[in-house]
């Protein structure tokens, strides 16, 4: 089969591989029909993350169609038409069954990787690095699902690929950080980065009941994107982002925050390239400029919810502002299955169509365009999808 593969940073190359197999009887084989690529997979594409391995198959946002199930896979049948969790989940342990699917302890056969850097493991990943499970990807023609009884989320085979598939990640990630920001009637939230993680989060802040939601970026494009959705903008470019703030808020501060950006985060502030110089020199691995800003900001006895991914180790963190204004910090990677449901009424309620964030489709021949396309936001590239 065809199969997207890392070999490095900046270097993505479609490569033939070999076809999955079913390894064990909750396994399943799904024929991707449509996957994306996300801004996570950017950390991969700039070689931020560790533990890749070249011919890595990359990819964690797509759906399609089971074509084969292992023997105790009884809730499927073959010719099911499922989307897929970016994350890997049992079903089984404590953790699962308290609906933190994200942190799964029976999904991660690399579990020891990852309790060396954070002290514990988090579930398996698909095409996410060896320290998170070294898992094939989805994009690719086929992939193999572990656990495909818990994982697998049937949807309706006339619904759209595109309305349908961001329920993998980026719109339960969305709405997970929103949920996180614990909204209250009149509350006034600010999310830095209008990506599409962003973009979900201004939608699910809203649909939640927040007030006011002002989203900060640079990019033309995105802040179009967000003020479509009913956001106020900020351009950090042109303006200053604490001081307008606090102005739009009567010098209160926002009453909650959401970083989906993550330790990529750039700007011109003098912590901002000191984060640039930092990690150049190996004495930081994350840039945590955004996370900085968000947390001077928002107001005392606020939340800041942090959906941006971070992947190790960040400088100068001011723990002490946090700590003085008795912040509340929520963050992690997203517990999709448990949004699964909800989400997919509000799909069909027609609350939200979450294919507007699609700007950009290829083939998955086409893969090194793509990644570099949404890499460098060619033509107001927003989110990528390919087609296998």
């Amino acid at each position: 089969m065809r199969a997207v593969c890392w070999f490095g940073e900046h270097d993505v190359r479609v490569e033939n591989v070999p076809d999955p197999q079913i390894v064990n009887p909750r396994d399943a084989i799904v024929r991707v029909t449509a996957t994306a690529i996300c801004g996570s997979d950017l950390h991969l594409y700039d070689g931020v993350i560790p533990t890749m391995q070249a011919g890595d198959i990359l990819g964690h946002e797509f759906m399609g169609e089971v074509v084969e199930k292992g023997a105790a896979v009884n809730n499927l049948a073959v010719g099911d038409v499922v989307v897929v969790p970016f994350n890997i989940a049992c079903g089984g342990c404590w953790y699962c069954k308290h609906e933190q699917f994200s942190l799964c302890d029976n999904s991660n056969p690399n579990a020891w990787m990852a309790e060396t850097l954070y002290g514990h493991a988090p579930s398996g990943l698909f095409g996410y690095s060896h320290m998170l499970g070294g898992y094939a990807g989805g994009q690719a023609e086929f992939v193999r699902v572990p656990f495909a009884d818990t994982g697998l989320f049937r949807v309706e085979r006339d619904l759209p690929a595109e309305k349908v598939l961001f329920l993998t990640d980026i719109f339960p990630t969305g709405y997970q950080a929103a949920e996180n920001c614990n909204i209250q009637e009149g509350d006034t939230v600010a999310v830095w980065g209008c990506g599409p993680v962003g973009q979900f989060a201004i939608r699910s802040a809203l649909m939640l009941g927040a007030e006011r939601v002002v989203a900060i970026d640079e990019v033309p494009e995105r802040l179009q994107m967000a003020t479509a959705a009913g956001a106020e903008t900020i351009d950090f470019t042109g303006e200053k982002v604490y001081e307008a703030l606090m102005d739009i808020t009567g010098g209160r501060g926002p009453d909650a925050c959401i970083d989906a950006v993550g330790l990529e985060a750039h700007g011109a502030t003098l912590d901002a390239l000191y984060d640039r110089v930092k990690v150049a020199v190996y004495m930081a691995t994350d840039r945590a400029h955004v996370l900085r800003q968000a947390i001077r900001v928002c107001r005392k006895g606020g939340t800041v919810s942090i959906p941006g991914v971070y992947g190790g180790l960040i400088d100068k963190f001011p723990m002490g502002p946090a700590f003085g204004k008795a912040l509340t910090l929520k963050m992690g990677q997203t517990h999709v299955h448990r949004y699964l449901p909800k989400l997919m009424e509000h799909i069909r309620n027609g609350d939200i169509d979450p294919s507007f964030v699609v700007t950009h489709r290829f083939g998955l021949d086409d893969a090194a365009e793509a990644y570099a396309t949404f890499h460098e936001q060619r033509d107001g590239c927003v989110k990528v999808v390919l087609q296998p």
